[in-house]
């Protein structure tokens, strides 16, 4: 298909694992607990991971459009990240304001009670963590967009090249 598309491909399995496996790190490494938009930030990744790993395994016109999928989908949490990186900033409200870190599992109800009632909160209008100034959320936005217009950039290029 050519190498625009297969650079296309590979960036549209790479920026979401990428950007997971980051994630992952610095709430299991670092100890940053995500609130509950920074899980909805994750949800289009996983998607866009297996929907690239898919365009490796067909062939034909379908890889192209699972490609193209995969684009849309790291938008998507790109668009998330945005929004979440607006609350954090104050630019505007958010949905929610905080989420739970504990895990319940069979607990009995008294000790599930005491659990939630002494569990941290991780609220979504406070970044946990910045660099220059840019959050998470805001890394995500900018990766996450980058990602998916160079995805889609590649594809016009082969398109042209036909």
């Amino acid at each position: 298909m050519g190498r625009s598309f297969d650079r296309a491909r590979l960036i549209a399995l790479l920026v979401p694992a990428a950007l997971l496996a980051g994630a992952w790190g610095s709430q299991l490494l670092g100890g940053l607990y995500p609130c509950e938009m920074c899980h909805w930030q994750r949800w289009p990744h996983y998607a866009a991971v297996v929907v690239a790993a898919l365009a490796f395994a067909v062939g034909g016109r379908a890889r192209v459009m699972l490609v193209v999928l995969a684009a849309a989908l790291i938008a998507v949490s790109g668009a998330i990240g945005v929004f979440h990186a607006g609350v954090e900033y104050g630019w505007w409200r958010g949905i929610t304001s905080c989420t739970s870190t504990v895990a319940l599992g069979g607990a009995s109800a008294e000790d599930r009670l005491a659990a939630i009632l002494n569990a941290p909160l991780v609220r979504c209008d406070r970044a946990p963590w910045t660099l220059g100034g840019v959050s998470l959320a805001g890394y995500n936005a900018l990766f996450s967009l980058g990602g998916a217009l160079t995805i889609l950039a590649l594809l016009m290029k082969r398109t042209r090249a036909r």
